[in-house]
């Protein structure tokens, strides 16, 4: 499964080192440290309930490990810059996007660690972190137990939903809790929450039309209604086709076959081919035919890590967000507005 979630079988984007909006944050101090003054009036002690059980956090953490995928963006949106972050993709020097990296000012940058072939709790231990935080990813009760050994851990929400589709909001928020800043949290995730806002008021024509994030992998994958790229398309007016709930039930994507081509052809539809992948797809003989391909109702982002709209598409977070609001909404505003000269 998480394969799929890379940019390149699974989606994409975020703007130019835009700071997130809705709070203004100091640049953080040295790795594992807090700074805009630590943490709140009456934050601590605070317990967070997730997926396996109650993560018990009882003064502000020094030192916190991001096992999730995205988590180190939330993390330094608040000033805090975490000692370890996962690679998912890209190969950034602390797995931080240009975005991110912005936040990190005068720290540390983190240590990285890779979860290819199961997460590496010998070297999250190495790190002493007093704090673990895997809201984004596929934690097992197994893997819970281990982490729980070494310091305590937030894991995925305990709402029932799948791996990988907690909300950029739900992470913002739990983080802001786990790290003694829930206040500030909210005023971030107001502030983006304004931007999306906007964006819907200056483009009423989103409002109901049909959208969909798709990727040729394995054929044809899209991403479902609750993968955060699916609902950076709803948070902005589009609504998915009622077949996706069939289709994906409890997963964030499902593939489709060839038969099921049709589904492909709503009045937005935002592709994330391979590097040089655009033209192939534009050919493919079960693609070029659909409406949305000849009305040029589609949006091609190419797998390209230097792309910050690329990058930030997937990688949905509160301070990737601005960036996705930049460069994508004029995209859809152009393959929406019936005249295929305006291509996306």
């Amino acid at each position: 499964m998480r394969n799929l979630l890379r940019p390149l079988v699974l989606l994409v984007v975020p703007v130019l080192a835009l700071t997130a909006c809705g709070a203004e944050t100091k640049e953080p101090a040295a790795a594992g440290s807090q700074s805009q003054g630590g943490a709140e009036a009456g934050a601590y002690p605070v317990t967070i309930k997730n997926k396996y059980g109650d993560a018990v956090i009882k003064e502000t953490p020094k030192r916190v490990v991001a096992v999730g995928l995205v988590e180190q963006d939330a993390l330094l949106a608040l000033g805090v810059v975490p000692v370890g972050t996962t690679e998912w993709f890209g190969e950034k020097p602390g797995a931080l996007f240009p975005w991110a990296k912005a936040k990190l000012g005068s720290g540390a940058v983190p240590t990285v660690l890779t979860d290819k072939d199961g997460i590496q709790f010998e070297k999250i231990a190495a790190l002493a972190p007093d704090l673990i935080i895997g809201l984004y990813s596929s934690i097992t009760a197994a893997d819970y137990k281990k982490l729980e050994a070494i310091a305590p851990t937030v894991a995925q929400p305990a709402d029932g939903s799948a791996d990988y589709s907690v909300t950029w909001q739900t992470v913002t928020k739990t983080v802001g809790q786990a790290v003694g800043k829930p206040k500030a949290a909210e005023e971030l995730v107001k502030g983006v929450e304004k931007q999306f806002e906007e964006a819907r008021a200056a483009h009423p024509e989103f409002k109901g039309k049909t959208g969909l994030m798709a990727s040729p992998y394995e054929g044809y994958f899209v991403y479902g209604p609750q993968d955060p790229r699916s609902k950076v398309l709803t948070e902005l007016g589009f609504v998915l086709p009622p077949a996706m709930d069939k289709l994906v039930g409890d997963k964030f994507g499902a593939n489709i076959s060839a038969e099921n081509i049709s589904l492909l052809d709503q009045q937005a539809l935002v592709w994330f081919p391979s590097k040089d992948g655009t033209a192939k797809l534009k050919a493919d003989p079960l693609i070029k035919n659909l409406k949305v391909r000849t009305e040029a109702r589609d949006i091609f982002i190419e797998e390209n890590y230097d792309d910050e709209l690329y990058g930030a598409t997937s990688f949905v977070s509160v301070l990737s967000l601005p960036i996705v609001l930049e460069k994508l909404v004029p995209k859809l505003s152009a393959a929406v507005d019936g005249n295929p000269a305006t291509n996306a």
